[in-house]
């Protein structure tokens, strides 16, 4: 799976997810620090989407990156 890679390289990687998400704000994306469930509840109190609308956004923003 492409997260355990992309979490793994998390700092790498902060910049492309605040491409993404751009209300997230640099200090929230360390604290995600690779971890799929803490992006997903910062994505979820910032855009106001529920859990599995934040998963899949994820999951498509891995799918579309290139590693």
């Amino acid at each position: 799976m492409k997260w355990n890679y992309i979490s793994g390289q998390w700092t790498r990687f902060q910049e492309k997810a605040k491409e993404e998400w751009g209300e997230l704000t640099d200090s929230e994306l360390i604290e995600v620090n690779g971890r799929f469930d803490v992006l997903a509840k910062k994505i979820q109190d910032k855009y106001g989407v529920a859990k599995e609308e934040a998963s899949r956004q994820i999951d498509m923003w891995t799918a579309n990156l290139e590693v």
